[in-house]
């Protein structure tokens, strides 16, 4: 796999992209993932600090050195970088805007599944509006940063990823999950990375700017959408 990569940002200490879907963050079957890739590519050593699933496409940071690493890995483990996703279901969704929160364990068919108990939970927030006729657009700012979280809880509102074969069985051109805005603070200085979805032909209805920006509104003033 050799792709050109769409560089959203870079200073001295890491580079920020927007990662294709359907394209595996590890090297995977003999085919090299986006990180090997990306090194190939840019002629530079690089280092993972975060990842997303396959069918998720959008911003990803990898740093430029292990120090940056490291003091990256440790603002994503101690939830001090806010993490913004958006998603589309073609279900109607249990409750419309809220909070999931659930143990995560390994289900019988090898994903993850969503328990009533709380020892470790994962913790999602979210609003969502109607897209289009059958269509539901969701912001998403997960709270915890587990495995598969944001499509688990979603499938456990009743309103999975729209073409997330794994948990949904909705057919689609792509899994309708992007990581959208990345806010953090890095040497003194607060950071915000944004980057719409620019695959999938209902991420890229002419409706998806309006409804976006009611959902970004509600997140300052939350209401009933």
């Amino acid at each position: 796999m050799s792709f050109e990569p769409e560089i959203i940002d870079q200073n001295d200490d890491f580079i920020v992209i927007n990662k294709p879907a359907n394209i595996s963050f590890h090297s995977e079957n003999y085919q090299a993932g986006l990180f090997a890739s990306l090194e190939s590519s840019l002629n530079t050593k690089l280092w993972p600090v975060h990842r997303l699933d396959k069918i998720t496409s959008g911003l990803i940071i990898l740093a430029k050195s292990a120090q940056a690493a490291a003091e990256l890995g440790q603002l994503f483990e101690t939830r001090q970088i806010k993490k913004t996703y958006l998603a589309i279901s073609d279900k109607k969704p249990n409750k419309k805007q809220g909070k999931i929160v659930g143990d995560m364990t390994k289900s019988r068919s090898g994903g993850w599944k969503l328990l009533q108990s709380k020892e470790n939970p994962s913790i999602t927030h979210f609003y969502s509006h109607s897209l289009v006729e059958g269509k539901r657009l969701f912001l998403i700012l997960p709270e915890t940063g587990k495995t598969h979280q944001i499509r688990v809880a979603l499938k456990a509102n009743g309103s999975p990823v729209l073409g997330d074969e794994r948990y949904s069985n909705s057919k689609a051109d792509r899994g309708y999950l992007h990581a959208y805005r990345l806010d953090f603070e890095w040497k003194g200085k607060p950071i915000q990375f944004e980057c719409l979805p620019n695959q999938g032909e209902f991420f890229l209805l002419p409706e998806f700017d309006e409804v976006l920006g009611l959902l970004d509104k509600s997140t300052i003033t939350p209401s009933a959408l």
